[in-house]
């Protein structure tokens, strides 16, 4: 039985290798790239479905690739716009046994059995999150990302949290709960943009590549 067990193990291993190799050979050459965070199960007509594809549309002419969880509602809204706009549309798509159904509007499509695996594309790959509405998935994709930014784990990103009305009362008992308790620091908030407006979080996502071109240019001169 202990031998079977180390099988299992092994085999495990190999398809969570194989998982990696496979992400770091297609996402390699896909640019600067914003991940686009959301429920999936919100409908195409929702408010929140026509901004999501807006914002992508908006980020695609500036550029960007677009990544997304892969699957229906905010997911296929990023890659919707993306897509409508002939940009790199990529789906980071997790096997679940309820949602999670590829959409039909990626052009760069991967599948993800681990999610540890899927969340360590997204980061590795993205230069800014937008988080719209969404669930415990949500939540996780863009705490992990602050929490990574805060202990200095990766490089600076833009985390912008899209929907004052639904992102308020987190915010709001971040400060009140977290912040009160010496849990979180001050300028912890910093990291966090809260907005309605898809200007200003363009805005904030072309000046952070602005800076970060300014640094690679930098670092290019001193290496040379």
């Amino acid at each position: 039985m202990i031998d079977d067990l180390k099988g299992d193990e092994s085999w495990r291993m190999f398809r969570i290798i194989s998982e990696f190799t496979e992400g770091f050979d297609k996402l390699s050459d896909i640019g600067f790239t914003i991940s686009i965070f959301g429920s999936a199960r919100t409908d195409p007509n929702d408010p929140y479905y026509l901004k999501a594809v807006e914002a992508s549309k908006r980020l695609a002419k500036e550029n960007y690739s677009i990544i997304s969880g892969g699957g229906p509602g905010i997911m296929a809204a990023a890659n919707q716009g993306a897509a409508e706009q002939g940009a790199i549309s990529v789906g980071l798509n997790i096997d679940l046994p309820f949602e999670q159904t590829p959409n039909k509007f990626q052009n760069k499509s991967l599948e993800f059995r681990y999610f540890f695996v899927r969340k360590v594309m997204f980061v590795k790959y993205s230069m800014g999150y937008i988080c719209f509405p969404g669930g415990f998935g949500t939540l996780d994709e863009c705490f992990e990302a602050l929490t990574l930014v805060q202990t200095n784990k990766i490089y600076k990103i833009p985390v912008i949290l899209f929907g004052v009305e639904f992102w308020s009362g987190l915010i709001d008992w971040m400060k009140d709960t977290l912040l009160s308790h010496n849990t979180i620091s001050e300028e912890d908030f910093d990291l966090i943009l809260l907005t309605d407006s898809i200007d200003e979080a363009v805005e904030l996502l072309n000046n952070h590549r602005e800076q970060k071109l300014k640094y690679i240019k930098e670092a290019s001169k001193e290496n040379s």
